[in-house]
């Protein structure tokens, strides 16, 4: 029993990813990383670029594929942070 309790303990991340909206001229995306295997953040980086490319933020495709995204990083233990170059709580609220 020891060894399952071992695997249900929290791992560090292994890699970190921030997906930056660059804005409305081509490429709409960037996704730098400050840590982790390259093979892996490259890979990582392929995919997030295949499921936004040419999607602004503001369309509602991007929204799922923003989740898929933010599942797959949390698959593969990958830290995620989105820069989209507006506040969205601010967004939000003022939408509301």
């Amino acid at each position: 029993m020891s060894n399952f309790s071992e695997e249900l303990a929290p791992q560090p991340p292994i890699g970190d990813v921030k997906v930056v909206y660059l804005g409305p001229a081509a490429p709409h995306w960037e996704v730098r990383s400050s840590f982790g295997d390259p093979h892996l953040i490259e890979s990582f980086r392929d995919r997030v670029h295949a499921r936004l490319m040419l999607l602004p933020p503001h369309d509602p495709q991007f929204r799922r594929n923003r989740e898929r995204i933010n599942r797959d990083a949390e698959r593969e233990n990958v830290l995620i942070s989105w820069d989209l170059g507006f506040d969205e709580e601010g967004a939000v609220a003022a939408g509301a």
